[in-house]
């Protein structure tokens, strides 16, 4: 892929020693790039300072611009150093003090100085103050003089004024420095990238107006709009922001057709045809709606990349099986690529025998494999010898070489950085790339798809196969975790088996092990009778899978776990789920953990297990959990819970957050976006400018 690059973000630390010569930014201190991300470092509120209340109608908590004179000054250093000033408005008098201040202001604060202030009342001792108000002398001619002062009048602004932006900023800068730069931006920052037609047709505020109008030219009247952020000037901000992203991705999309990829075309005995004529049940319709899909893309000349989410235990990886099975039957490997070592043991197990059955060629490759074990399959891979590998991120290693790699299946995509994947994918000989299928049992919401990752195709499993019953979730209180005890005894007497889940504390991999530990000794102390097991992410391969084998083979009753288990494990026999001070846990994770039971055909029960008090957030977490088994649904939740920032994170989508836009609230303007970048024409100066005025790092493929 050949582009130019998005220049370098503006490096604000690099603006810090410039207060001074930034006035002659003209002299190329400051490239365009840095201006214009400088122009985009837009107000956080704005205050109005023109609009002057009458200082006889004040009240404590108070925000005000006040015009008075100066009636007198002191520097008191006992208990404090301090310097205070008493200033007069016909007969009503108000104390300013300043704790740090600098020399010259008290001589600057001289007695019959007409100043004006602006700060926040508070009650002191016997009169209203302000602490630290912000004043200037006031311009000659200036008064107060209010026409209804029982309604805590304003004197109306002059007509040339104009509200005050206040800045995101550090202790380092002050807002009369940001208001200062923000004076001298070039006339490149006001260049508007959408062309005129577009705005008449959208009613969209040119671009240099909405810029003029949020660096500082905003009337009064404007004030509510513009903190609300619904003024036209933010409007156009926000489109601006969304159309950004859309373009990045179109030109993506485009570039990805140019690229070559294994056109894979069923054969006429082929395997896919052979593997499901074995299955003993019948595929759901979103599964064969899947395969249709994820087919019709691999038969392209250009690499697939699509994203198949569908909720835990919807088949998500028998519909992964037979896209590897169609670039198998075209003499092709596939690899398949999960996250942790148990998730990659459990595919193993599971897919060997099925692929085996006809005549499919599998093996897996993990770090925690002996040597010669991996020097085999590595040999073998290259040679050709093996047609589906599955495996841990020992797959993207440097020393993994295949002889015909045309499909990488990554389990659990979002556990992957880009980069990883794009590793893999590269592995494909004769300058092609591998089609790439991503998975995840946590579905996207459909706001977070269309603004991050409308560049993928997307395959949605939305229905489960039949038979399977829901799952119960009930919400227990920590203080009835002896009957829960005695439940989970009652389960396991029926012949059932259980999990129990630690945990999570401090995001630490120490502390969570301690917690198991302690768990699984107290649950052995009290469950003397029972067989149970451990496992966590520090215990070896050997004993890790050793453990699930037992429990899958009902030679455990209860197994206690950190969050190792979370995706993947799938034993049919085990009926109740205990998640362990649940509060801690995201609500994606919680609907992961749950997905492990419920896959027989006894009624199964996850008990989320809390104690108090309870955040707000964690209130809405339990309660979604209980009202709902569907995917989809808590995935919406889970946006709305948690933001797109934290849900999809800026490392695995590959694309920055928005800054100001808000897919959720904003859906319209998304939608409106959307519509633009359609209609925006390819590679054209404005289209690229626009790109890079908003995309504050060079995108992967670009780079």
């Amino acid at each position: 892929m050949t582009a130019a690059a998005t220049p370098a973000a503006p490096n604000f630390e690099e603006l810090l020693p410039l207060p001074v010569s930034i006035a002659d930014a003209t002299s190329g201190l400051l490239n365009a790039p840095h201006w214009m991300g400088l122009a985009l470092h837009l107000p956080l509120r704005f205050e109005d300072k023109a609009s002057i209340t009458a200082m006889d109608a004040l009240h404590v908590g108070q925000k005000v611009n006040l015009l008075a004179t100066v009636v007198g000054s002191e520097v008191q250093h006992h208990p404090r150093k301090q310097l205070r000033v008493w200033v007069e408005d016909g007969n009503t008098t108000l104390l300013l003090r300043w704790l740090h201040f600098y020399p010259g202001l008290r001589e600057k604060l001289a007695e019959g100085t007409r100043i004006q202030i602006s700060g926040q009342i508070r009650q002191g001792f016997g009169t209203f103050e302000m602490v630290h108000p912000t004043v200037k002398i006031a311009p000659a001619g200036a008064t107060a003089n209010p026409t209804n002062p029982d309604t805590t009048p304003t004197i109306p602004p002059a007509a040339d004024a104009v509200l005050e932006p206040v800045y995101p900023s550090t202790g380092q800068l002050k807002q009369s420095d940001w208001h200062r730069w923000m004076k001298k931006l070039p006339a490149a920052c006001f260049i508007d990238t959408l062309p005129a037609s577009l705005c008449r047709k959208y009613k969209l505020l040119a671009w240099p107006k909405a810029l003029q109008t949020l660096h500082g030219q905003a009337k009064p009247d404007e004030l509510y709009d513009l903190n609300l952020r619904t003024h036209a000037a933010w409007t156009r901000v926000k489109v601006d922001e969304m159309l950004a992203q859309q373009l990045l991705l179109r030109e993506y999309r485009q570039q990805r057709t140019q690229e070559k990829a294994s056109v894979l075309k069923p054969a006429k005995a082929g395997l896919v045809k052979k593997f499901i004529a074995r299955l003993p049940f019948k595929l759901t319709g979103a599964q064969e709606r899947s395969c249709r899909e994820i087919f019709d893309d691999l038969a392209q000349p250009y690499p697939m990349q699509r994203l198949l989410q569908g909720d835990v235990g919807s088949g998500k990886t028998l519909v992964a099986a037979l896209a590897c099975l169609r670039a198998i039957e075209n003499g092709k490997q596939a690899a398949i690529l999960a996250p942790t070592e148990v998730l990659a043991a459990q595919h193993h197990h599971k897919l060997t025998p099925l692929f085996e059955a006809v005549g499919v060629r599998c093996a897996k490759l993990q770090g925690a494999m002996k040597k010669s074990d991996k020097d085999r399959t590595l040999a073998a891979l290259a040679a050709g010898e093996i047609d589906v590998v599955i495996g841990t991120h020992a797959l993207v290693q440097n020393q993994v070489e295949f002889k015909s790699l045309a499909l990488v299946v990554v389990d659990e995509q979002h556990r992957f950085g880009v980069a990883q994947r794009l590793s893999l994918i590269a592995k494909a000989s004769n300058g092609h790339l591998a089609h790439q299928l991503m998975m995840s049992a946590t579905p996207i919401p459909r706001t977070l798809a269309q603004t991050y990752l409308s560049d993928l195709a997307v395959s949605s499993l939305d229905e489960k196969p039949p038979g399977r019953k829901p799952i119960i979730t009930k919400l227990l209180s920590q203080k009835k975790r002896e009957q829960l005890i005695a439940a989970i005894e009652g389960e396991i007497e029926k012949g059932q088996q259980a999990y129990w889940v630690c945990p999570l504390i401090e995001e630490s991999e120490t502390l969570d092990l301690q917690a198991a530990q302690a768990t699984y000794a107290d649950l052995c102390e009290q469950l003397p009778k029972r067989r149970i097991g451990l496992l966590h992410g520090k215990q070896d391969n050997k004993l890790k899978q050793a453990t699930m084998a037992a429990f899958a083979a009902g030679d455990l009753d209860l197994l206690v776990s950190t969050t190792v288990i979370e995706v993947g494990v799938d034993v049919g026999n085990a009926s109740l789920m205990v998640i362990d001070q649940a509060e801690r846990f995201g609500l994606a994770q919680l609907h992961q953990l749950r997905g492990r039971v419920g896959r027989g055909s006894v009624q199964s029960v996850c008990v989320l297990l809390y104690g108090g008090p309870l955040s707000n957030t964690s209130k809405m977490r339990l309660k979604a959990m209980h009202e709902s088994d569907d995917g989809f649904y808590l995935a919406e939740k889970d946006l709305e819970i948690r933001g797109p920032g934290e849900l999809l994170g800026k490392r695995q989508s590959g694309l920055p957050m928005m800054r100001y836009a808000d897919p959720l609230i904003d859906k319209d303007l998304l939608e409106l976006a959307r519509v633009l970048a359609q209609q925006m024409p390819m590679d054209t100066e404005n289209t690229r400018r626009h790109i890079q005025r908003w995309i504050e790092e060079t995108p992967w493929w670009l780079s």
